[in-house]
């Protein structure tokens, strides 16, 4: 059951479509605006996980936006939703190549000059290298079931998924989603991950240089991660941490917890990051 019971501060926002031209194909992004108070707070913007899309964030963004009273922006990475298609190999690179090369182009589309990012699942780790990149225009960091390295634990999470999207039922429900890119989307995800040459990958390097603060959440029954993944996160990062552990919460807490979510991540925001100027 759902627990939005708190979440709700203000009147919910509707959102706005927009697509961002990229040089190799359009972003689709949805933007949830709660008020003209909200253009004194830096927006948070969204990255969403590895089979995940706009429309897979389901109800959290708006609900988001009504409990901060800020903008949040979130986008479909290319490959993914309603964004268009991405050919080939995603390559063992693509965390750290989001905050590159495709995150710019969101702020830019958006105008933003500051910006909260937050990350679901491996979204957690863009969402880390794009506060290390844009240090100076992150004002804080949310991570959410993000993996900070490779563990026994997620590979594991990883195979059973593999295997049940062998289920046709369990096929077509990516699909809903994902159009004729669901395959591409699986396999970018599992063969990635379960690589050999992934293994070696961490957060290691980039967490020292995350300068703004950052709110760690995870699930305490996370099939994906145990509890050493946001306590590295949280260690790690160059800037003030908090850590907070769910209990009895698996991968999704903004789907399982939604407003206990959205209420810590707005009582984090409300202490660690000042308004940007007093809204006129």
């Amino acid at each position: 059951m759902l627990d939005k019971s708190n979440a709700m501060r203000t009147a919910i926002p509707t959102p706005s479509d927009h697509w961002i031209v990229t040089p190799r194909g359009r972003l689709f992004a949805r933007r949830w605006q709660p008020s003209a108070s909200a253009d004194g707070h830096a927006p948070i913007v969204l990255l969403h996980d590895s089979l995940g899309s706009i429309q897979l964030w389901r109800s959290f963004p708006a609900a988001l936006a009504a409990g901060t009273g800020r903008s949040v922006i979130a986008y479909d990475r290319l490959g993914f939703g309603q964004s268009d298609p991405r050919t080939g190999d995603i390559g063992t690179g693509f965390i750290d190549e989001e905050a590159a090369a495709f995150f710019p182009l969101v702020l830019r589309h958006f105008g933003l000059e500051h910006f909260i990012a937050m990350g679901h699942s491996v979204g957690g780790g863009m969402a880390v290298h794009c506060a290390a990149r844009h240090a100076d225009a992150c004002q804080a960091l949310i991570t959410e079931s993000a993996q900070a390295f490779v563990e026994e634990r997620t590979r594991t999470g990883i195979l059973e998924a593999k295997a049940s999207f062998q289920q046709e039922q369990s096929f077509a429900r990516l699909r809903q989603y994902h159009g004729d890119k669901a395959r591409w989307v699986l396999d970018a995800w599992t063969e990635t991950w379960l690589s050999p040459t992934f293994a070696a990958w961490s957060l290691n390097n980039v967490l020292p240089l995350v300068r703004c603060p950052t709110l760690v959440l995870h699930g305490g029954d996370d099939e994906y991660g145990s509890s050493q993944q946001p306590e590295r996160i949280a260690g790690l990062a160059g800037g003030p941490a908090q850590l907070t552990i769910m209990p009895g919460v698996r991968h999704v807490p903004h789907r399982e917890r939604e407003g206990a979510v959205v209420d810590r991540i707005a009582t984090f925001l409300a202490s660690a990051v000042p308004p940007l100027r007093t809204p006129t």
